[in-house]
């Protein structure tokens, strides 16, 4: 019964502190102000954590570890990836994304921005180099990486800050037809 009470006190608070950062900046959000919208007092606050930084951590750890699982999604039970053989339907960072749409969406619109960006792309560029492995020939492995990683995250961060435009099932398939792009050529529009 206590660790329900402690789950269901968890989640009041930080279900308080993003109805409060969809309202105003994080910087500006008091703990008083978290507790009452929780319909809790600063002793159970502080059961659980240190400073309001420290409620605003879990929150985002959580999603930075489904992130990190819907990331791992395609390849977490094979020995050996082949990225030309990725379908849309395994690629489930969208789908994820899109199911805590809210959190991302209040997170992006905040002063914490910066925070939850680099967060996400530290996470799987640290996934990246430690569990994937790709032949790149003459091309530097961490180059590859950085460039491929941007080029996701890139996609997923204007995805997000666009409102969420497409659908989940429009941006996996989108992703897998640059994934397997490979352009020649490229007409030029410069005015002589």
């Amino acid at each position: 019964m206590a660790d329900r009470r402690i789950a269901r006190s968890k989640v009041a608070l930080r279900d308080a502190l993003l109805t409060l950062m969809s309202e105003k900046s994080f910087s500006a959000i008091t703990i008083t102000e978290i507790v009452e919208r929780a319909n809790y007092n600063r002793g159970t606050f502080y059961t659980h954590y240190e400073n309001k930084e420290g409620l605003l951590d879990e929150v985002i750890s959580e999603l930075i570890d489904e992130l990190i699982e819907s990331f791992r999604a395609p390849y977490g039970d094979l020995d050996v990836f082949r990225v030309d053989e990725l379908t849309a339907n395994s690629v489930k960072i969208f789908e994820h994304i899109h199911d805590r749409a809210s959190v991302y969406t209040t997170l992006f619109h905040s002063d914490v921005l910066p925070v939850i960006k680099e967060k996400m792309f530290g996470a799987i560029k640290k996934l990246s180099s430690e569990e994937l492995e790709q032949e790149t020939e003459s091309i530097n492995r961490e180059l590859m990486m950085v460039y491929s990683i941007h080029a996701l995250m890139g996609l997923v961060f204007h995805w997000i800050e666009g409102g969420f435009q497409y659908t989940p099932a429009y941006m996996q398939d989108q992703l897998i037809k640059m994934i397997n792009w490979r352009p020649s050529t490229a007409k030029t529009h410069v005015k002589k």
